[in-house]
């Protein structure tokens, strides 16, 4: 109860324009204290939850077309242990200097203050987030909003230095895994990757299986002519494993040699599967899934779709992105943003970073410009986005 009444006052002035924040702590407590005279703990918390969700939502975070950004991503390293190739060329990127990175205590400021607006979901991304040494302590501190309005804790790896981090990170908070595997070949693992490893990425999926963790996803970026004929091998995995396989249709970014003739739109995938497997079965997705989610029936995993490319879902975008240099991206395939690192570092106080958040957020577009201006335009390399 305590940290439900803390989560209310943790939130900022500028989420309370329509109700004063005094009032709705004071409803919440009245409200609390009328049902513990009842000495219902059940009905407590129902009504706790009522009163969350009706909290206006930050003006901050809601764009000009009423899109309200729930969900953050935080590259918290530009490194990366492996060489894919869709995601930067050969020869690596040119990386930042450790003065232009976020320190820990910027990335924590910024996750504190996103929370406070509204963010309920945040993914940590890379590069590769287990090559930060202090990753561990990192998740802890982002854990520790769950007590302040935070859902969900994600991170996005390769699974190749992950697993006995897990148990550490799971204790911390984390609750949410998507692990990057886009063959199921040792031999073309290393040819897709440029690196070694395969082994230790399906040992890290089943290790988070083991210990519970709510969601472990695989996502697998589909490439024609390099492993579209594995789809069939990836979805027999979801038959006894709880676990959601996401097809990634190919995108372009600098570096990565995007053509249109690599891309396999989503709907030939799910012809081909429906060829071997039968008719698939339509899961229910989430107002803002970014995943079309279907089941082989009868199968104890799932199997998903981002069609990036071929169908967007910009429409029903909650997303915002932190670069490692601590730029704020409010769209994944635009190339506008704003340093908040800079902003930071000139000591700008929340109610001056929540202004400029803000304002980049309202000048999000409708929708991103279709995949073949996408492939024409200036954009980062993935590995220095974090996806």
């Amino acid at each position: 109860l305590t940290n439900a009444l803390n989560g209310l006052r943790f939130n900022s002035s500028a989420a309370a324009t329509t109700i004063p924040l005094t009032t709705k702590v004071s409803s919440c407590e009245n409200s609390v204290s009328s049902l513990r005279h009842q000495n219902n703990l059940s009905l407590v918390q129902h009504k706790i939850e009522a009163i969350d969700t009706e909290r206006p939502f930050s003006n901050f975070l809601t764009d000009t077309f009423n899109r309200q950004h729930t969900y953050l991503r935080i590259s918290i390293t530009e490194k990366c242990n492996l060489r894919c190739t869709y995601c930067m060329p050969a020869e690596g990127v040119q990386l930042s200097s450790n003065d232009e990175l976020l320190t820990t205590e910027e990335i924590l400021r910024l996750a504190r203050l996103f929370v406070s607006q509204g963010i309920t979901k945040i993914r940590l991304t890379g590069g590769e987030p287990t090559v930060r040494p202090d990753i561990i302590q990192l998740v802890q501190g982002i854990g520790e909003l769950k007590n302040h309005g935070l859902q969900q804790l994600g991170m996005t790896s390769n699974g190749i230095a992950l697993k006995r981090k897990l148990p550490s990170l799971f204790d911390a908070g984390m609750d949410s895994l998507n692990v990057s595997l886009d063959t199921l070949d040792k031999d073309m693992f290393e040819i897709i990757t440029r690196r070694k490893g395969y082994e230790r990425v399906l040992e890290s999926v089943h290790q988070a299986l083991e210990l519970g963790m709510p969601s472990v996803k695989i996502n697998c970026v589909v490439i024609r002519g390099t492993n579209d004929h594995e789809v069939s091998n990836f979805v027999a995995l979801t038959k006894n494993l709880p676990i959601t396989v996401r097809f990634i249709e190919y995108m372009p970014f600098d570096g990565n040699r995007w053509n249109a003739d690599k891309l396999v739109p989503y709907k030939d995938l799910i012809r081909d599967i429906e060829g071997k497997y039968g008719r698939l079965q339509k899961v229910s997705d989430d107002p803002n899934d970014t995943t079309k989610a279907y089941r082989v029936p009868g199968y104890a995993g799932k199997v998903g779709f981002i069609t990036s490319m071929s169908d967007h879902f910009c429409g029903t975008c909650n997303r915002l992105r932190i670069t490692t240099d601590g730029n704020l991206k409010v769209c994944l395939f635009g190339a506008a943003e704003v340093s908040l690192r800079d902003y930071m570092r000139q000591s700008v106080s929340d109610d001056d970073l929540c202004d400029i958040i803000g304002m980049a957020v309202k000048n999000k577009k409708k929708q991103h410009a279709g995949m073949f201006a996408l492939a024409a335009q200036k954009n980062r390399p993935m590995i220095l986005i974090g996806g």
